[in-house]
């Protein structure tokens, strides 16, 4: 994983694409954040998608200023670890079982395995990764003092702002919902299976 952080660190050095999104439960180990910290520095954009602790600091000037970091505690139990890598312009995407933290880096045998199929990286990508980074109603900013605001409170100022209504509501656990149950929100396209593969799978499923 740092060998991957390191790299898009390379490609920001020399101008190409580079972007870091990463969801997970919690962020303890200090080797991996110090790795971000470098990313950062570097001029990696980077989206940290963490639903429990998390032990980076995040928008620390001259440190950590291209870190966001955000929790979302709802209905589900969130398990799914995804790590999206921009890889100048050759995007991966990596599922795997592991948090990052040291029990789980140094204490046990986990597994990672990268999307290869070119339709799976858009779903998991559009889907959920950007569904999570959308949310409005459920999500928690996590500020460089280590506290944290609702998504829709100003960073500023008085924070007695109420949350969105309406169409301008998202939250990304409802949108699953939805999904799974054949409904789309307005505004949120999900990636649609080309033809040719929808016959192939047809095919392969009689």
């Amino acid at each position: 994983m740092i060998a991957l952080i390191d790299r898009e660190a390379e490609h920001a050095r020399l101008g190409r694409p580079a972007r870091i999104i990463a969801k997970m439960n919690a962020l303890l180990d200090k080797n991996v954040i110090q790795a971000l910290y470098r990313a950062s520095q570097a001029g990696v954009e980077i989206d940290l998608i963490v639903r429990g602790i998390c032990a980076l600091r995040p928008g620390v000037r001259g440190v950590s200023d291209r870190i966001r970091v955000r929790s979302i505690v709802g209905r589900f139990l969130e398990h799914s670890r995804i790590y999206y890598f921009a890889n100048g312009g050759e995007e991966e995407i990596y599922i795997g079982s592991a948090d990052w933290m040291p029990r789980n880096l140094y204490e046990r045998v986990e597994v990672l395995v990268p999307l290869r199929d070119e339709f799976l990286r858009e779903r998991v990508h559009r889907e959920i990764l950007d569904a999570y980074l959308a949310d409005n109603r459920k999500a928690r900013i996590l500020l460089p003092d280590a506290t944290y605001i609702r998504a829709w409170q100003p960073l500023h100022g008085k924070r007695n702002r109420k949350p969105p209504t309406g169409a301008a509501a998202f939250s990304a656990q409802d949108f699953l919902i939805g999904v799974a149950e054949g409904r789309q929100p307005a505004g949120f396209a999900i990636p649609q299976l080309p033809a040719p593969k929808r016959k192939a799978l047809a095919g392969r499923v009689r």
